[in-house]
């Protein structure tokens, strides 16, 4: 097995991360199943990450240097929250606009059933942001699980997070085997909830599950 290097992200790590955050959106899988624009899916998952907070970003790299994973972090949802709205999200908009990305029935499909799932609240949740401020999205290549690489990338994170003061972090997952893997991490759950949006697809709901780790 190739040795894998953890190390801070880089701006040259963009296309790679966007590449896996395409290749794993659906649950782990190619985004390929729900959605018809990488570009635009791939800006909405990570652009502000990369762009705006790259000090809490972090990639797992072979030695040749590809970038093989990688964990997205945020010390402040409420910036990121705001930097979204007012900055991120009305610029995807338009280009999803221009592009026709909007009308393509693949798309029509999945905004119709998250809206369905919007007016159903079930994105209502407990706000976990005074004890559990920072946020955390880690995926890695299919190949490359399983490997202990994804317990690197949370501890060298954690560490990054404690030196910084924050009392501690939150993330979400939709895969119960994830659940296992974070809890093994130190994570607790605070809350558990379901997704309908990708009904259409599996024929069946799906949960999500939040985890916090205190770190002061």
């Amino acid at each position: 097995m190739e040795e894998v290097v953890i190390r801070q992200y880089q701006k040259e790590d963009r296309p790679f991360v966007r590449e896996i955050a395409w290749d794993t959106a659906f649950i782990g899988e190619s985004a390929d199943n729900f959605f018809a624009d990488r570009e635009i899916l791939a800006s909405f998952l990570t652009e502000y990450f990369t762009d705006y907070e790259p000090g809490s970003c972090f990639v797992a790299c072979q030695a040749s240097g590809k970038v093989i994973g990688y964990l997205l972090g945020a010390k402040n949802p409420a910036i990121l929250e705001k930097v979204f709205k007012i900055k991120i999200f009305p610029r995807l908009l338009i280009q999803a606009i221009l592009k026709g990305t909007l009308l393509k029935k693949k798309n029509l499909v999945f905004i119709f059933h998250y809206f369905i799932s919007f007016l159903r609240k079930e994105f209502k949740m407990p706000d976990f942001s005074l004890d559990y401020p920072a946020c955390l999205h880690i995926n890695l290549e299919k190949n490359w699980r399983n490997l202990k690489i994804g317990s690197r990338l949370i501890s060298i994170y954690l560490d990054y997070l404690a030196k910084s003061k924050i009392a501690g972090v939150h993330l979400a997952t939709f895969s119960s085997k994830a659940s296992s893997f974070f809890r093994a991490q130190g994570f607790n759950l605070l809350h558990k909830g379901r997704r309908s949006y990708f009904r259409h697809i599996l024929h069946k709901d799906v949960p999500i599950y939040i985890f916090g780790q205190r770190l002061q």
